[in-house]
């Protein structure tokens, strides 16, 4: 797998990719920051719709231009196409740096809107860039290499929002001038190394392109039918999307789950934060040494099950384990060997969500028609936001409904646990 890093065809795509997620997340991570402890309150509104109306701005974009990103990644080489949106994302970052300027001089309630609207120029830059990465993949890459090159995509874009996610969070604070450099230099770097990617084939050169708002709309539901007589592949992206689901899951309740269940500070939630990633990173590399190459789904029902059982043990290990003494940082928490099941069992869903989600990328890449793959890649773009958006959703009515954070981890496995029985029984690869 890792030779993989060391080739022409694969080493500037996972660098662009790392280092786009990178400056997403910084980018993210640092605004939530600043609204939550600098600009919300002078913006006037309370920072938790901000920080809701952030995420949402970020995901927008997935929906609006899911069907214009589909058709330039088959009208020309996808390559150039990453090179263009990676100049942009230059642009994109100077305007941020702009807005980070413009708050150090206490023009915070320009800078609020001004970097929310930064933030939707982020997600429509990588609502354009997902497309043609994914389906770059299978023709840059041998037919064995497709589940290695995934994994390694799955691997970095990870630990890319790890870093980012905390590199950000701890920056902003200290420093919005260099917060805001940073973002235009790391922007800067990923334009050149997409400018390394090889050329590829347009697959469609004489493809009408036409972006006026009805002509797209309908595009977008003309991108869903042709997806869903797909049957493997359609499975597979919802599959897929199930998944973003339950990392949203986790990845929001983190900060709650360590103050009220664990009696830990943000540090443990950070901690916790980065075991997920690690996890994902690793059980995605884990599975191109399990498949060998092959692209098949035989081990996804079981890496369902997988994370379903660690869930499980996750909530009764957290009834057995609440720290009933004072607030505790990660040291404290990291040193108590009755606390060191709980980052087990999280480490274990995300090693089994790595393992969960490489075959049934490698699956949309392959098992669909090349002149399709963008536009199932565009759909399931669509699907995963929505997926994470009725995360979201849902998470919110079961805590009004006084469910316990270690309540909703639960019935999250044992939904992932039904997922996993109607894969088995559906998608058979």
């Amino acid at each position: 797998m890792l030779k993989l890093l060391f080739t022409r065809r694969f080493m500037p795509l996972f660098m662009t990719q790392f280092l786009g997620a990178f400056n997403d997340n910084f980018f993210k991570s640092a605004l939530i920051m600043l609204i939550t402890y600098k600009i919300g309150d002078a913006a006037g509104i309370d920072p938790r719709i901000l920080v809701n109306a952030a995420a949402g701005v970020f995901i927008l974009p997935f929906f609006l231009f899911a069907s214009p990103a589909s058709d330039l990644a088959d009208k020309y080489d996808r390559s150039r196409l990453m090179r263009w949106v990676k100049f942009a994302e230059i642009i994109i970052m100077i305007a941020a740096a702009i807005g980070f300027y413009l708050n150090s001089l206490d023009f915070k309630i320009i800078a609020t809107w001004f970097l929310l609207s930064v933030l939707f120029l982020m997600g429509a830059q990588s609502a354009f860039f997902s497309p043609a990465k994914y389906s770059i993949l299978p023709q840059h890459l041998n037919p064995d290499e497709i589940i290695a090159g995934n994994g390694l995509i799955q691997m970095g874009t990870y630990l890319a929002i790890l870093s980012g996610t905390i590199a950000g969070g701890l920056l902003v604070l200290r420093s919005v001038v260099i917060t805001g450099n940073l973002v235009v230099l790391i922007a800067l770097l990923g334009w050149l190394s997409s400018l390394l990617i090889p050329d590829t084939k347009p697959i469609n050169p004489n493809l009408k392109l036409d972006f006026k708002i009805k002509s797209v709309i309908n595009k977008t539901i003309s991108l869903w039918h042709e997806v869903t007589p797909m049957r493997d592949v359609f499975l597979s992206m919802l599959a897929i999307s199930w998944f973003w689901l339950v990392g949203a899951v986790f990845l929001a309740q983190f900060p709650t789950y360590a103050k009220s269940v664990l009696n830990a500070d943000e540090s443990v939630a950070t901690a916790f934060l980065a075991i997920f990633s690690l996890g994902i990173g690793l059980g995605s590399m884990t599975c191109d040494a399990i498949l060998k190459g092959k692209i098949t789904t035989r081990y996804v029902p079981f890496s369902a099950y997988g994370i379903a059982i660690a869930s499980v043990l996750l909530y009764l290990l957290s009834n057995n384990n609440i720290n009933n003494n004072n607030i505790i940082n990660a040291r404290q928490f990291f040193t108590s060997l009755s606390n060191l099941p709980i980052p087990l069992c999280l480490f274990a869903i995300a090693f089994f969500g790595g393992l969960y989600i490489v075959p049934l990328y490698a699956v949309m890449q392959t098992k669909a028609p090349e002149s399709k793959v963008s536009g199932v890649i565009a759909c399931s773009n669509i699907s995963d936001s929505l997926f994470m958006a009725v995360s979201a959703v849902l998470a919110s009515v079961l805590i009004a409904l006084n469910f316990e954070i270690a309540q909703i981890f639960l019935l999250t496995g044992l939904l992932t646990f039904i997922i996993g029985v109607l894969i088995n029984l559906k998608l058979k690869i």
